[in-house]
């Protein structure tokens, strides 16, 4: 099958600059460092790791948002970074993205029927008020809202039914990408599950690929088909659901899931206790990033950033552990 997104060497660096009058670059902060990933038509990939790994940044440097420092993001064959201003809006709604937080993302003085149909204008979605006007009836039945809801504000929607609303809105332009930013974390657990269901079915009823970004293993584990771990602006460790979870190569991960609650302690696996802080992205150590926390910590790691080592064709993590 035929990858929909394929990011090759992305990077996003922030410079950081000294002084009020003569400002001198200092350095960089180094959100995302050199990430490679490929999400396949029709697929969910889940992007994990500890706040502040970058996970957002690619996501948002995926859509344009922000421009990468360097790298390639080829979405459904046209390269993305090559585009101008005017061709990327038109392609963007082809590409869409759902936030953490489902208030601040709607405008508060808008109805709703108003902000789901928000975006179809610029991208010329509908010939008349009306017609659009049936479309986000529809879309809001799709995501589990009653078309009665039309002439409310957001104020007067719990925080599940907010996000519900958000869904709808991006669904409207019809888009084959969605980037879901941490899309479920804000929300009550119970009502999590609800909008996990939604998501996968809207999955299978208008053929979506998702870059699900979360720091919740819980919710990978659930909704993902591959799975990507980022420490630090890098992926470490990639693989299947099963690869990931059952045969979990990279120390990070490891530690990732053996720190996930689970329902019986007593029958759950060794705990990894990390020492350390995070490094921060403005002086990242040298060699593997992971090495300062790393019990498996060996001298060649803190030289050079290790290759990836191969375990089966989805497979794969940058660990020394492992031969090439």
């Amino acid at each position: 099958m035929t990858a929909l997104l394929e990011i090759s060497n992305l990077k996003k660096y922030f410079p950081i600059y000294r002084g009020i009058l003569f400002r001198r670059h200092i350095g960089d902060v180094r959100a995302v460092d050199g990430v490679s990933l490929n999400i396949t038509e029709g697929e969910t990939l889940g992007l994990v790791g500890e706040s502040g790994c970058g996970k957002s940044t690619l996501g948002r440097c995926v859509l344009g948002l922000i421009p990468p420092t360097d790298g390639k993001v080829i979405f459904d064959g046209i390269e993305l970074t090559s585009l101008d201003k005017k061709s990327l809006r038109e392609l963007r709604c082809r590409m869409q993205i759902v936030f953490q937080d489902p208030f601040s993302s709607l405008n508060p003085r808008m109805m709703v029927g108003d902000i789901i149909q928000e975006a179809m204008l610029p991208h010329r979605i509908g010939s008349n008020h009306d017609e659009r006007m049936a479309i986000v009836r529809n879309t809001m039945e799709a995501v589990g809202l009653s078309s009665d809801m039309l002439n409310r504000y957001p104020h007067e929607f719990s925080g599940g039914q907010r996000q519900r609303i958000a869904i709808a809105r991006v669904l409207t332009v019809q888009p084959k990408l969605l980037i879901c930013d941490e899309a479920t974390s804000a929300l009550d657990v119970s009502i999590q599950a609800q909008i996990l269901n939604l998501f996968d079915e809207l999955k299978r009823r208008y053929s979506l690929t998702y870059l699900f970004i979360t720091h919740n293993l819980s919710v990978v584990e659930y909704l993902s088909d591959m799975v990507a771990v980022m420490y630090l602006g890098r992926i470490v460790e990639r693989g299947t659901t099963a690869d990931v979870f059952d045969r979990t190569k990279h120390p990070y991960t490891q530690a990732l899931l053996s720190a996930a609650p689970v329902i019986n302690p007593a029958t759950g696996a060794h705990k990894i206790h990390l020492t350390g802080d995070v490094p921060s992205p403005i002086s990242p150590p040298s060699g593997c990033h992971f090495h300062p926390r790393c019990p498996y910590k060996m001298p060649q790691c803190e030289i050079i950033f290790p290759a990836q080592s191969h375990f089966s064709q989805t497979h794969s993590c940058t660990c020394y552990l492992y031969p090439r």
